[in-house]
């Protein structure tokens, strides 16, 4: 998979979340700026206590502008939490493009560190545990959520770009290595907007430590 494709599309999943698809620029703005009033006040209060009423006055929109979009909380959480995901692809490929990795280990480092980034510069970005929270432990067992696609995609494009044998195994390693960041650089984040960066470092040292057990 060519690096770029990581950013495909990432308003897609968004766009079927959305009760009146944002087909019109007007529309795709107005959704816009309802999903920055919720991440502003997902990073006051956290997303727990977040209500409809509290995003419209926020946006300086009628509550009926909020149900034309998203018919509950849940569907305008799950959003933002869509709209940060895509960001987030898009990140990842900026800061492999900044960084010219050339090695299988500093691609994965690119991805930590967009990470780390996106929970310092984008509203809302916690979000991204929301519906796991809401869904709580998969019945079989198996990864779900975000896990799923993000191990996929980084997994081919190590791969492809940098020379890891392809298949399940490959994709099962990185989709631990992302559970692993995920606690790691999500706790670094938890008191400290700008992150204890021994979280992050702790982060990068484990996802090394375990991917270079099966890749030299």
């Amino acid at each position: 998979m060519p690096i770029h494709d990581l950013a495909k599309d990432p308003e897609r999943s968004l766009a079927a979340l959305v009760r009146t698809e944002p087909i019109q620029e007007r529309s795709a703005a107005r959704v816009d700026a309802l999903l920055d009033a919720a991440a502003a006040v997902v990073d006051e209060i956290g997303f727990d206590r977040l209500t409809t009423a509290m995003v419209a006055e926020r946006a300086d929109a009628s509550i009926g502008t909020v149900y034309r979009y998203f018919p509950d909380r849940i569907a305008l959480l799950q959003g933002l939490r869509e709209r940060a995901i895509g960001r987030f692809r898009v990140a990842v490929v900026q800061r492999i493009e900044e960084v010219h990795p050339s090695t299988w280990l500093e691609a994965v480092e690119c991805s930590i560190d967009a990470v780390a980034t996106m929970y310092r510069t984008e509203p809302g970005f916690r979000i991204i545990r929301f519906a796991d929270d809401e869904r709580g432990n998969d019945a079989t067992g198996e990864f779900s959520g975000d896990t799923v696609p993000l191990s996929h995609g980084l997994a081919e494009v190590l791969s492809g770009d940098f020379g890891l044998p392809a298949g399940d195994e490959l994709v099962f390693r990185v989709a631990i290595a992302i559970e692993i960041g995920d606690a790691l650089v999500g706790r670094a984040f938890v008191s400290n907007p700008e992150g204890e960066e021994r979280y992050i470092t702790e982060a990068r040292a484990v996802i090394s430590a375990y991917l270079s057990n099966y890749y030299s």
